[in-house]
């Protein structure tokens, strides 16, 4: 089912998913310039060719689509063609945490958390510089390998720090987009939709145990207004 809202002519579309329980979410298109709610998919699973369909329907309702703000999801980012993408900055903070945790033990880490953090506060060759000197420092550390002493094989002894690393630097030609478009005015996270979403969760929780069909009706008027 999806729902779509009032219709403008340029927008630069936020889009993400929030779910109640495993396989009810909703997938929401907000525009980040008028702040509309564009288009909505009660889904079962968030998906890049979901995402990617909203995106066409939005075109084909006479949307011109000037950005898009999406979160990380492996291959979204480079799914809509000539389109300007904007990765979350928010969301790309919270993969590398996840891999590192909130307060690392290792002085490596702990200097990657500083350089991230420094992602919503700075240009994108400010940020890549720093970067780079954050690798430089701590190359041979990323490469040192550990023996397995009953297999005889090597493996990364800094497995996750690594794997930080490597989403920043996969990731790295969405983080500022924003930046090299400011014309456009395109965010650099997706917040705004986002606090939609708390917003909504938090409505909700006062209405425990409606039924999925009252649930969607509260949505929809939610979203609506």
């Amino acid at each position: 089912m999806n729902i779509s809202f009032k219709q403008s002519q340029e927008v630069v579309v936020l889009m993400d998913t929030t779910y109640w329980g495993r396989n009810f979410g909703v997938m929401l298109f907000k525009d980040a310039l008028s702040k509309e709610n564009l288009l909505k998919y009660y889904v079962k699973y968030e998906t890049n060719a979901l995402y990617m369909q909203g995106i066409l329907e939005l075109k084909e309702k006479g949307y011109t689509i000037l950005g898009i703000v999406c979160d990380g999801r492996k291959g979204l980012p480079k799914s809509f063609g000539a389109i300007p993408v904007q990765m979350c900055q928010f969301h790309q903070s919270a993969i590398i945490r996840r891999y590192l945790t909130k307060k690392p033990k290792l002085k490596a880490a702990q200097e990657l958390i500083l350089v991230v953090d420094m992602m919503k506060k700075t240009d994108k060759v400010s940020f890549v510089g720093a970067l780079q000197n954050w690798f430089n420092s701590w190359e041979d550390f990323l490469n040192e390998r550990t023996v397995n002493p009953n297999t005889k094989k090597s493996f990364y002894t800094h497995k996750r720090l690594r794997s930080a690393y490597r989403s920043l630097k996969t990731n790295l030609s969405w983080l500022f987009t924003w930046y090299e478009h400011k014309e456009l005015n395109i965010p650099n996270t997706t917040n705004a939709i986002d606090g939609h979403f708390a917003d909504l969760k938090n409505k909700l929780r006062n209405h425990n145990g409606l039924s999925i069909k009252r649930k969607k009706k509260f949505i929809d008027e939610f979203l609506k207004a």
